[in-house]
């Protein structure tokens, strides 16, 4: 929650521009003018991180946005006709996104439209179509014999639409389990492709490229470096662990066994 509201706040206000060079203050320890010191080029950290939350926390955003957005409805397609040409065609793409890490789908992105946020959004968003079309199917699948499910398909309802009123509300609890779990994978992925340079450019802030700036200055600055480390160390922890809250919390089978 720190780094979520350090960059709703850096929208509005940060202790200084990090677009404003300072070289006479640079590499400097935490002091109360530079509450984590400086970088190499005499930039506020504090302001750096703040940045640089919203940058990984707007791109791991809206690629679990893109992989709900397709991959959800795919899922539910491929549940509702299950052992059909359709669904054979929507689990062996799903397969074929899954031969191709979102590093290389990045990689091979960057090659046709160059580097930057946005095509880092994308090669992450790929990557997570095929998931949450895995989990809908396979969640969507076990709802399609319930008796409740039998009942809404002899009152005439459509597949499309029991897919929407019945089957969808019954496996959100795990969409939204599965939903954090990305966004954290999302962070960390886009951390990773900042760091070999194929994410946000500068001036955009990102934690995996101050790292991939700092990895020179580890001996002499290790601050520079321990920072933005312990940023994405810390906010991957803390929102797998807020996962497993929300799976222990929604699922029914676990609250009933406290019970």
């Amino acid at each position: 929650m720190v780094f979520v509201s350090g960059a709703l706040i850096s929208f509005f206000w940060t202790p200084y521009n990090i677009e404003t060079l300072a070289i006479p203050q640079r590499l400097q320890t935490p002091t109360a003018a530079h509450w984590l010191g400086t970088d190499q080029l005499g930039r506020d950290i504090v302001s750096m991180i703040m940045m640089g939350a919203r940058t990984s926390i707007a791109v791991a955003l809206l690629a679990v946005g893109i992989g709900i957005g397709l991959g959800v409805p795919l899922g539910l397609i491929a549940a509702a006709r299950r052992g059909s040409m359709l669904d054979e065609a929507i689990m062996r793409g799903n397969d074929l996104i899954f031969a191709f890490p979102s590093l290389v789908i990045a990689i091979l992105i960057t090659a046709v439209f160059g580097a930057g946020a946005t095509n880092a959004i994308i090669a992450i968003g790929i990557f997570n179509i095929p998931v949450f079309a895995r989990v809908t199917r396979g969640a969507a699948l076990s709802f399609w014999s319930r008796d409740f499910i039998l009942a809404a398909r002899v009152a005439g309802k459509s597949p499309a639409r029991i897919s929407i009123e019945h089957i969808l509300p019954n496996i959100a609890n795990l969409l939204i389990v599965q939903s954090t779990i990305q966004f954290s994978l999302g962070i960390l992925a886009e951390a990773a492709l900042s760091y070999i340079g194929l994410g946000a450019q500068p001036p955009t802030a990102s934690w995996g490229r101050m790292l991939a700036d700092a990895q020179t200055l580890a001996s002499i600055a290790p601050h520079v470096a321990l920072v933005p480390g312990l940023a994405i160390v810390f906010t991957v922890l803390g929102l797998n662990l807020m996962g497993d809250g929300l799976r222990d919390l929604l699922d029914p089978r676990i609250r009933v066994a406290r019970t």
